[in-house]
C-alpha cells in the first residue's frame, strides 16, 4: 500500500518503516544545525565578534529559524499519522492540539519563538540571547538520556514535589532559627527572615559559601546542626532520580526483550520482524550493540528450550 504524502513526511520524523536511513540522516543534520547555532549565540555574546560579524551572525540566525519553523510545521502537520497520536475518535484538530501541549513540541516553540517575536517587538539582545540559548534542548528528542531523565521526572513528579515540600519547610525553619540567634549580632546580613534565607539555601544544599556565617557559639551550633540535616535532605530528590533513572532503563529493556520473545514465537526471525525490532530499538532509545546482543541472549535461550521439549530432556 503506497503512503500519502503526509504519511511519508511522518515516517520520515518518526524515523520509521523504510525511512529509517533518510531519518537518521536528517537527526544528524538537526543536530549540527542546534549546536552550531548554540556555538552562534555564544560567540555573538563577545562584543567585538558582534561587531564584526554582525551580518553573518544575522544570516546564521534567519537560516536556522527558517529549518527550524519548517520542521515544526511538518511535524505539526504529520502528527495525526504518528503512531503515538494516531486516533480515529478525535478530529486532526484536536490530535494536533495535543500535540502542540506535549513537553517536545513545546521546546521546538520555543526555539522559533523569541525571533519570531522580534519582529514585532523590541527586546533586549541580551535577554533575546539567553532565550534563544534553550534551541540547546532540542537536543532532547535526540538524546536517550534525556528523554530517560524527563521520563524520571515524570514517573517521580509527586515525590519529588513532596521532597521539595519538606525541603521548603525546613529552609523557612533555618532561617528563622538563625534570624533569631544572628539578629542582633549581625543585623547588616541577618536582618530580617528573608536576608536569612541566603545562608540557609547556601547551607541546605551544601555549599556554603562563606559569605554569610554566624559566629556566635549557638548560631554556629544551629549551623553545625542544619549542615547534618541538610545531606539527608539533598539525597532524597537525589535518591529518587536516581532510582526512577534506572528504572526507566529497566523498563525499555524489558520492553525490548518482550518484543523479542513475541518475534520469536516460531524459533526464527523474519526480516519484517528485524525491521520492527531496529525500529524499536531506536524508538526506545538502546545502543545497537545492547540490542544485539539481547537478540542473541534470546534467540540462544529459545533454542534451548525447543532442544529440550524435544528431546524431554532438562538441560
Amino acid at each position: 500500500m503506497s503512503l500519502t504524502l503526509r504519511q511519508k513526511t511522518a515516517a520520515i520524523l518518526e524515523g520509521s518503516g523504510r525511512y529509517r536511513k533518510v531519518a537518521h540522516a536528517l537527526d544528524i543534520f538537526l543536530i549540527a544545525l542546534i549546536i552550531f547555532n548554540v556555538i552562534a549565540i555564544v560567540l555573538e555574546s563577545v562584543p567585538a565578534l558582534a561587531q564584526q560579524y554582525h551580518r553573518l551572525f544575522f544570516y546564521i540566525e534567519v537560516i536556522s529559524v527558517g529549518i527550524f519553523c519548517i520542521e515544526y510545521l511538518l511535524r505539526l502537520w504529520c502528527c495525526v499519522d504518528k503512531v503515538n497520536y494516531r486516533d480515529k475518535n478525535k478530529s486532526h484538530l484536536a490530535i494536533r492540539f495535543r500535540y502542540v501541549r506535549s513537553p517536545l513540541a513545546v521546546i521546538d516553540l520555543i526555539a522559533i519563538l523569541p525571533t519570531l517575536l522580534m519582529v514585532f517587538f523590541t527586546f533586549d539582545l541580551r535577554f533575546l540571547r539567553v532565550v534563544r540559548l534553550m534551541r540547546i534542548f532540542k537536543l532532547t528528542r535526540y538524546s536517550r538520556a534525556m528523554q530517560l531523565l524527563l521520563a524520571a521526572f515524570k514517573e517521580e513528579a509527586s515525590s519529588l514535589m513532596a521532597a521539595f515540600f519538606i525541603m521548603s519547610l525546613v529552609l523557612i525553619v533555618a532561617s528563622c532559627g538563625i534570624y533569631l540567634i544572628e539578629h542582633d549580632v549581625q543585623p547588616e546580613k541577618f536582618g530580617s527572615i528573608p536576608a536569612a534565607m541566603w545562608w540557609a539555601m547556601a547551607t541546605l544544599t551544601t555549599v556554603g559559601y562563606g559569605d554569610v556565617v554566624p559566629i556566635t557559639p549557638l548560631g554556629r551550633f544551629f549551623g553545625g546542626v542544619i549542615t547534618l540535616l541538610s545531606m539527608g535532605m539533598v539525597a532524597i530528590p537525589t535518591g529518587l532520580l536516581a532510582s526512577s533513572f534506572a528504572d526507566q532503563l529497566r523498563k525499555r529493556r524489558d520492553a525490548f526483550n518482550e518484543a523479542i520473545l513475541h518475534a520469536l514465537v516460531d524459533g526464527k526471525l523474519e526480516e519484517s520482524e528485524i525491521e520492527h525490532l531496529e525500529a524499536l530499538r531506536i524508538q526506545l532509545g538502546l545502543s545497537a550493540s545492547e540490542a544485539n546482543q539481547a537478540i542473541k541472549l534470546m534467540t540462544s535461550q529459545r533454542a534451548q528450550n525447543m532442544y529440550c521439549r524435544h528431546c524431554g530432556q532438562k538441560l
